[in-house]
């Protein structure tokens, strides 16, 4: 379980947000340990996930549910930490990139400061024993994408970048239902080692999220002046896309395309 006073704990936050995540978080926590503070903001979930959370001490806030960015931003906002690190309840750090981010926190120089302010902005990393800041104000992470538990490597599945490690105060999310990215003010580097991404546990899994988030994709494509067979257009050409330019091993073709294939039949 999570000690908030180890002595070898990295001054980041790592921040999830969930709703009924009962079979996934617990994996996620453990991955976390290495930070000095997790926070889970929750949309008041009906199974054990609260209790699983709390069993590792991480700090709990519960807010209603508006769009992945503003759930993750108001978990932005509740981090106390001077580096902040998005992950989802279904994904891993894995060993090698805990390593990784001693190293890269260590470079920073940064601190951890407990009961700072909880609003964005209020915190700064401490420049290093060089006197210089460090030199990113964001790292790019890869991601490994795990489909029926097998790893995607084609289609563009890997290494699939996503900026998850930023300075708290260099940092907001992009206001949109789905989709949502971190925009940072700043410079953004690359680290090597992975994330691990266990997407769906299977096809019943894959069809529940596949019609939550196609529903919140409708209503924000409803408040845009895109018309919906331009939008239908544009996702087949990108498969097309897919399938012309970015499948390198043949022989996996299947695994690398069967997503698309249910999602178009659903």
């Amino acid at each position: 379980m999570q000690d908030n006073k180890a002595p070898d704990k990295l001054p980041v936050s790592v921040v999830i947000v969930t709703k009924n995540e009962e079979l996934n978080i617990a994996g996620a926590l453990q991955s976390a340990c290495m930070a000095q503070e997790i926070v889970i903001v929750d949309d008041y979930s009906t199974d054990r996930t609260i209790d699983i959370c709390r069993a590792y001490n991480a700090r709990i806030y519960q807010n209603h549910w508006q769009g992945f960015a503003p759930q993750k931003q108001f978990a932005i906002d509740h981090a106390q930490g001077p580096w902040v690190f998005l992950l989802d309840s279904d994904e891993r750090l894995t060993p090698e990139l805990v390593q990784e981010l001693h190293q890269v926190i260590a470079e920073a120089g940064a601190h951890f400061e407990p009961g700072a302010a909880l609003s964005r902005g209020s915190l700064t990393p401490r420049p290093s024993c060089s006197g210089k800041e460090a030199a990113y104000d964001g790292f790019y992470v890869p991601r490994k994408n795990f489909f029926l538990g097998k790893w995607i490597r084609h289609s563009g599945w890997w290494p699939d970048n996503t900026l998850r490690l930023f300075k708290k105060d260099r940092a907001h999310m992009h206001q949109r239902q789905v989709h949502e990215k971190v925009l940072l003010d700043g410079r953004a580097g690359n680290l090597r080692n992975p994330i691990e991404h266990y997407s769906y546990r299977d096809i019943s899994d894959f069809i529940k999220r596949m019609d939550r988030y196609t529903t919140l994709a409708a209503e924000e494509l409803a408040r845009t002046t895109v018309k919906s067979y331009t939008f239908a257009f544009k996702i087949s050409l990108r498969l097309i896309w897919d399938f012309l330019a970015k499948s390198t091993a043949p022989s996996d073709l299947w695994t690398a395309y069967r997503t698309p294939l249910y999602m178009m039949m659903l």
